[in-house]
């Protein structure tokens, strides 16, 4: 892959050239704050994207709520594996960062000496996103957003190549669907316990939102009850 990285005529070089050469006609201000929005800023968002969403579900409340908040819970949990099964890949792809072979590029955030390939952050803002997408379709589209825009500051930045982007996607979509069964399936559980518990429900649902469904569930009691007592009369 370092070879490929070398010729001048691979596409992947030539679109790091053109979106690297963005950098160089923006002014100076602008550099500086899609080095943090890149860095720091869409990593951020991502985490209070899922907070927002998290509100959101626990102010509607309902039937659901437990199985949205664990597929929540789901999204940080799986940006996290993604990013620990991207260690053994960058040691063993080897892959050195595009400025190390490349020249001229202008590198808004200097000092990385890890491996590029591939991008932690875009591995870590995609499971993020799409694993909220499983959760709830209009955040999670809101997240794969951020998470594409991510992609391209990392490149906009200098310190990836497209390619290190398009893995970290492919790896990030693939630890949060493929692993999101087997997640679900063990936080679902833990959630409706917490729904349960006196003290730590509401972060499941909102006090209204608790109520409303125990509501209906003494109401389907009385009618069940009625139901019996029409029986055992006839």
């Amino acid at each position: 892959m370092a070879g490929l990285a070398e010729s001048g005529s691979n596409p992947d070089v030539r679109l790091l050239y053109d979106i690297n050469g963005l950098a160089k006609d923006a002014p100076r201000w602008f550099d500086r704050g899609m080095e943090f929005v890149g860095e720091y800023g869409l990593p951020l968002a991502m985490v209070l994207l899922v907070l927002w969403c998290w509100w959101s579900v626990r102010r509607r409340g309902g039937e659901g709520a437990a199985v949205s908040v664990a597929g929540l819970l789901w999204a940080p949990v799986a940006a996290g594996i993604a990013v620990l099964v991207n260690v053994p890949i960058r040691g063993f792809v080897e892959r050195p960062r595009p400025f190390v072979d490349h020249r001229g590029l202008e590198v808004l955030v200097p000092g990385k000496d890890d491996f590029s390939f591939v991008s932690d952050h875009a591995t870590l803002t995609m499971a993020m996103g799409v694993a909220l997408f499983v959760a709830n379709r209009k955040f999670g589209l809101v997240g794969i957003g951020l998470a594409l825009l991510e992609g391209f500051c990392r490149v906009y930045m200098g310190v990836h190549y497209p390619t290190d982007v398009v893995g970290g996607f492919a790896l990030g979509t693939a630890v949060a669907l493929l692993l999101s069964p087997v997640a679900m399936a063990g936080l679902t559980p833990v959630v409706r316990g917490v729904e349960r518990s006196g003290r730590l429900g509401w972060l499941v649902r909102s006090s209204a939102g608790r109520g409303s469904v125990e509501a209906a569930v003494v109401g389907a009691d009385g009618e069940a009850e009625r139901v019996e007592e029409r029986d055992l009369a006839a």
